[in-house]
């Protein structure tokens, strides 16, 4: 019997445990679920026989090595950035781990030993990382196995909140870590267009957006990723012309954004002075200069012109950064601050749904020919638990776990699903789960 110990069972586990335990007769598993809290670790198993959970402490590890000792399959379901200390457990104990979190270089550092140990660590299994790379892959492959060149190759994905949902201004709702979307984009987003290799700083970063029309659902917008330019040699396209991978909102989140990014507020390096006692519009006026006479509004308006526009003055109203009600956070960045006051706002209401959108533009040469590709898949959630993003982050991890038990997946060391003997079994079972992919293709003058 294969025994597999999922670490983690948050929001985005609710798929992956599902399917395990809906396997585990057929394929003589147990699943044992793994978290801090026993209640959220119970509620995933939900009294299944092939199910055991229990309350773990990444941190004891003493705990770690003893449960990793019990099990053949590890799969990691923690923030990223404490997948290194189960990998290096797994890999002592010669233990095979999975994840759909992108390769650091923690991980990358544990392939040979890896390989020596004869175990594989499948990494970006999920989303995005994940179903990105590997149906942007098949793409790909599939047109350099007609003798096509690949000229230029725009990936962008979004987590959003269904249609028949979104009713603030905003148009966006938390689906993932809201930590996550308050820090997204700082650094340098660096990708190459047309020949030419752009780079766009942080403070900029959301007034370089651009546009798609996705067929059913309406216009989207797109701001890009840090770092597109390492993906030339992921997926074997290092002759390129322009390649880019982005993120999409809806169209006007980008703009009312870029409010706080230029006042400040999304920053995380330090503290803010006597955070437990400010009110919302305390903090947002302390990201002003002082005036004897001026209000708050006065000069937001003054300070950042966008805000003169109505629409985005009334998205920043909406959130309540001009009311008097203390946030309530001690010791807290200014990103935890704006954080907490948009979780009260932007959080999920008990029977909305969210909603994923994925779209590849690839543009390539065949036979003295110009074409466009582009290929879109659309999943709305079923409900507030069976989420879009569970569903599209947890199968295709479950479903590559199912491949490594039963000896389908013979790779060993750091592996990403970019191979088609990886991408096309886990692709073609998604569809099961309507993660379907639509392709058009038109002549390009």
């Amino acid at each position: 019997m294969n025994k597999v110990l999922v670490i983690g069972a948050g929001l985005s586990t609710n798929s992956l445990i599902h399917y395990l335990l809906e396997n585990s007769t057929k394929y003589g598993w147990t699943i044992t679920v793994a978290d801090m809290s026993l209640e959220s670790a119970k509620k995933r198993v939900n009294n299944h026989p092939n199910g055991k959970a229990i309350q773990f402490d990444i941190n004891n590890s003493a705990q770690l090595a003893d449960e990793i000792s019990k099990v053949e399959v590890v799969v990691s379901m923690l923030p990223a950035f404490m997948h290194p200390i189960v990998a290096k457990e797994c890999v002592k104990q010669g233990k095979h781990l999975l994840t759909a979190s992108y390769v650091s270089d923690t991980m990358k550092a544990l392939n040979d030993e890896a390989k020596q140990k004869g175990i594989a660590l499948l990494n970006e299994l999920g989303l995005d990382p994940g179903i990105d790379h590997m149906s942007a892959m098949r793409a790909i492959d599939d047109i350099r196995g007609k003798g096509g060149k690949i000229l230029g190759f725009i990936s962008n994905t979004g987590g959003l909140v269904a249609p028949e949902c979104d009713n603030n201004p905003w148009n966006y709702k938390f689906t993932w870590n809201p930590r996550n979307v308050v820090l997204a984009g700082q650094g340098v987003a660096q990708f190459m267009e047309n020949g030419q290799y752009k780079y766009i700083p942080y403070h900029r970063l959301y007034n370089n957006v651009r546009t798609y029309d996705i067929k059913g659902f309406g216009e989207f917008e797109m701001y890009p990723n840090r770092d597109s330019l390492k993906y030339r040699q992921i997926y074997g396209i290092e002759d390129v012309k322009t390649i880019i991978r982005g993120t999409l909102r809806r169209s006007g989140y980008s703009k009312a954004w870029n409010v706080f990014v230029q006042l400040g507020m999304t920053d995380d390096t330090y503290k803010v002075a006597n955070s437990e006692k400010l009110t919302r519009r305390e903090f947002l006026n302390s990201f002003l200069p002082y005036h004897p006479t001026e209000s708050v509004e006065e000069k937001l308006k003054r300070i950042i012109p966008e805000t003169q526009d109505e629409v985005i003055y009334n998205k920043v109203k909406w959130l309540g950064m001009f009311d008097n009600e203390v946030i309530g956070m001690p010791n807290a960045s200014p990103a935890q601050l704006l954080q907490k006051i948009m979780e009260g706002k932007l959080g999920l209401d008990p029977n909305d749904k969210d909603l994923i959108v994925m779209l590849h533009v690839i543009d390539y040469e065949l036979k003295g020919k110009k074409y466009r590709k582009t290929s879109t898949f659309v999943i709305v959630g079923k409900d507030p638990v069976r989420t879009a993003m569970s569903i599209t982050v947890g199968t295709p991890l479950a479903i590559a776990t199912k491949m490594l038990l039963t000896g389908q997946i013979t790779d060993r060391g750091v592996v990403v699903p970019i191979k088609p003997h990886l991408y096309n079994p886990i692709l073609n079972e998604l569809e099961n789960y309507d993660v379907k992919f639509v392709e058009e293709e038109k002549e390009l003058d």
